[in-house]
């Protein structure tokens, strides 16, 4: 089990979470390791990965403490339950709710919700979360929109995710982002389906120099 603040400490220094959204739980253990080779202690599971709990699990088994692995796709309070249940340390979704936010609350476990507009984002804190996730970043003007953001509501940690890509990574570090949600843009679709998880590894070692490059 990990401490919450060290947990978000290293969100924050490593500026990059790593979603899994594949079709089995095995090639989500595939695409896992690859992750680790390429450098990054961070592993965001996403709901929508079958068994997706077990493949948490199994992550937890396997690693321990090496690896802070969160869950993705997280829509209400049950599923925030079963994510913890699992063995997840940190909980994101596509958007929020007071509910979702207080059953993580409740286990100590980092809450990063989604939400676009400011309105949403300061409501989003303001109602507990650790960060907030800006989705989705990249329709509505990427760097900029987070730039423009923060100008109002400096303190509140965003994760711009959407869009999130080796071109778009650095200015959005450069605007302000507390980390990036990246998920195609490392987890190579073709790369899977031919079972070149190398090209994976390589992605986030990109990713991770970028982030040295802007931090």
């Amino acid at each position: 089990m990990w401490d919450k603040k060290k947990a978000l400490d290293l969100i924050h220094e490593t500026a990059l979470i790593p979603i899994i959204r594949v079709d089995s739980s095995e090639t989500a253990m595939k695409v896992a390791q690859a992750f680790l080779e390429g450098g990054v202690r961070i592993i965001e599971v996403t709901f929508s990965v079958p068994g997706a709990t077990d493949v948490v699990r199994q992550l937890n088994d396997e690693l321990g403490d090496k690896v802070l692995i969160g869950t993705g796709t997280v829509l209400n309070a049950k599923m925030v339950e079963e994510a913890v249940a699992a063995g997840s340390e940190f909980i994101v979704s596509p958007g929020y709710s007071k509910e979702l936010i207080d059953a993580a609350k409740s286990h100590s476990k980092i809450c990063i919700p989604g939400a676009l507009t400011p309105t949403e984002i300061l409501d989003a804190y303001n109602l507990g979360s650790d960060a907030v996730k800006v989705f989705p970043c990249g329709n509505v003007g990427g760097a900029e929109y987070i730039k423009a953001v923060r100008a109002p509501l400096p303190k509140i940690p965003l994760v711009p995710t959407g869009g999130v890509n080796l071109e778009t990574a650095g200015p959005l570090l450069e605007a302000g982002a507390f980390a990036l949600g990246v998920g195609s843009a490392i987890t190579d679709k073709a790369a899977v389906k031919e079972g070149r998880f190398e090209v994976i590894t390589e992605n986030v070692k990109k990713f991770l120099e970028i982030v040295e490059n802007f931090r």
